[in-house]
């Protein structure tokens, strides 16, 4: 039988790089002697994240373009030359079966040079709002693997299907899990727990909120585990000091942190919605404005549209934020109708049916 051979590509953020992973390891499982090789930017994390996966990876010269005019911009010909030249040259010599992109700068260059090769490609697209380069290689895709429903706006309709987005598997079944979280993170189990997410590298305003917030949220009874990033950690590892505060850089139990969680306040990025979609607890999202297309407010927007969480724009949170955490945290019935809600949009085969649509390609 033939030795099947896969070329993942994403990265720039955790959101990129965990639903590659998540997809090669699920590939994994189906095809066992399987070989796989990343392709990833140069200088970005998951030049690092993917060799802890297991993984090879090789990087391309490949920045994205800034808004404002810098020399990095006037170096972007020249590096998306060198990517594509490079792209081929890896593409000629590991000659997939199909390649992967999950997003991110490198997946440009290598999986526009696999559709002229006419290899099979696929796109995983998290966001609701699609970024420049899967709207560019979309149209020559084979499928488009979609999270969120009318995409049918910036993709070939014919092309997509709906399968939501990779997540870790650990977290389909955080419910058992709750004593164990608890112990593990030595919480308080007579206390209500909220965690707050400003993902890998952090979230400047919400950490700025947190602070300025921690006596009124502690006035509350409750007990907060703080992920503020590495980005900050020198900045806020002093309310350790605080009794019922936890303020941890990074976690590496996702799963337990979930489990142990009554409440949360997130970003939304794609992998952080799907995974609190999965686990269900009532959420404030504060969706930062910085990121391409305000993406992360629609991302937010379609969970909230169903009533299954709520938005706070970082605009409101000073005349607001007391308020509607006030009103979440006294109010059970509010609570067990918001964890209902997102749950009901969660999709926890998403991973399986991306790589039935990899498999469709290949036979």
């Amino acid at each position: 039988m033939k030795k099947h051979k896969f070329i993942l590509s994403g990265g720039g953020t955790g959101g990129h790089i965990y639903p590659a992973i998540a997809i090669a390891n699920e590939l994994k499982l189906r095809f066992p002697d399987a070989e796989f090789l990343f392709v990833g930017a140069q200088d970005k994390m998951e030049m690092q994240k993917v060799p802890q996966a297991g993984y090879e990876i090789e990087g391309l010269w490949i920045a994205g373009i800034q808004r404002k005019l810098t020399a990095q911009n006037a170096m972007f010909p020249l590096k998306l030359i060198s990517s594509l030249w490079k792209s081929k040259k890896i593409l000629r010599r590991f000659k997939p079966d199909a390649v992967i992109g999950t997003g991110g700068f490198a997946s440009g260059p290598l999986l526009q040079m696999a559709n002229s090769m006419n290899i099979p490609t696929v796109i995983q697209e998290q966001n609701s709002y699609p970024g420049i380069t899967n709207k560019m290689l979309s149209k020559k895709a084979n499928a488009i693997c979609v999270a969120y429903e009318n995409l049918e706006r910036f993709f070939p309709k014919d092309k997509i299907v709906f399968t939501g987005n990779p997540v870790r598997q650990d977290l389909l079944d955080v419910d058992s899990k709750r004593n164990e979280g608890i112990d593990y993170f030595k919480l308080d189990a007579t206390k209500k727990t909220l965690l707050v997410l400003g993902g890998s590298l952090g979230a400047r305003r919400i950490n700025q909120l947190i602070e300025k917030e921690l006596d009124f949220l502690l006035s509350n009874g409750i007990q907060i585990f703080w992920q503020c990033g590495k980005l900050y950690y020198e900045d806020y590892k002093k309310y350790n000091d605080k009794e019922n505060v936890q303020v941890v850089a990074f976690i590496d139990r996702m799963d337990l942190i979930y489990a142990a969680a009554d409440f949360v306040i997130s970003r939304a990025g794609a992998s952080s919605v799907s995974e609190l979609c999965l686990v269900g607890k009532p959420t404030i999202f504060i969706p930062s404005p910085n990121v391409s297309e305000d993406h992360q407010t629609k991302n937010a927007k379609a969970i909230v549209d169903k009533k299954g969480a709520i938005l706070l724009k970082e605009s409101e949170l000073d005349s607001t934020f007391e308020t509607v955490f006030s009103d979440l945290i006294s109010n059970e019935n509010k609570q067990k109708e918001f964890s209902q809600n997102i749950k009901s949009l969660a999709k926890p085969n998403a991973t399986k049916d991306i790589v039935e649509q990899i498999i469709k390609l290949i036979k």
